[in-house]
């Protein structure tokens, strides 16, 4: 088991360069956690333990809105570690973070990683360049939500899964949807009908090909350019 551990922990940006010894140390005292699809890991507001690193599958952290709408801030997914900012802030954790689909995670006491810090400044350093780059994605989500309409923003998180889900055809790049119109609205800032009308608008123009759930990215550099504004 504790080899699987250290496996997973040397996936991560985080704890990858960490000597074998404090790898076996730390992978000692992870504590494995499994969710299932939708399960809540905790919620905005709850005090902070440590951190998590995800084994398999995929988590993401969001804010939900008085009226119950959910914005997805960032997915994460095997590889990467979630909840490090309050490790450092000693404040509560900043967002809700839930299951996209059934998970594996290791946890880590918040004092083991401050105590691996002091000894391993490579650690520090990597958390630092980890959270500024969090920090990247918020400033361009902000932009998002405040400069751009919601056809622009759709036209680029459809670029952006497509260069991770996407086939190359002869026709264009062919990206089967795996999320509901719904969890899409999340992730761009809007709701489910306005989504639907935002795809029917960008297939009207010409710039996506839409068959049920099976998107066709006819002209990739059109969209592009629509979705640059």
């Amino acid at each position: 088991m504790n080899t699987d551990k250290i496996t997973a922990l040397r996936r991560t940006a985080l704890f990858g360069e960490l000597p074998e010894p404090e790898l076996n140390a730390l992978a000692e005292r992870a504590i494995e956690r499994r969710l299932n699809r939708n399960e809540i890991l905790f919620v905005a507001g709850d005090e902070a333990a440590g951190l998590f690193v995800i084994v398999s599958g995929a988590l993401r952290a969001f804010r939900e809105g008085v009226d119950g709408r959910e914005q997805v801030i960032h997915v994460e997914r095997a590889g990467a570690t979630i909840a490090e900012l309050p490790v450092f802030d000693d404040k509560p954790y900043p967002s809700t973070v839930a299951a996209e689909e059934d998970s594996r995670l290791l946890f880590l006491a918040k004092r083991d990683v401050k105590t691996l810090c002091l000894t391993n400044p490579e650690i520090a350093l990597a958390a630092l360049k980890l959270m500024a780059g969090r920090l990247r994605k918020c400033a361009e989500l902000v932009e998002a939500l405040s400069l751009r309409e919601v056809d622009q923003r759709l036209a680029r998180w459809l670029l952006a899964e497509s260069r991770v889900r996407g086939n190359r055809t002869p026709d264009g790049v062919v990206l089967t949807l795996v999320l509901t119109n719904q969890q899409i609205a999340a992730r761009i800032g809007s709701v489910r009908e306005v989504v639907s009308r935002a795809l029917a608008r960008l297939q009207q123009n010409g710039l996506i090909t839409v068959d049920g759930r099976t998107i066709t990215l006819s002209d990739e550099k059109a969209l592009e350019v629509f979705a640059d504004g």
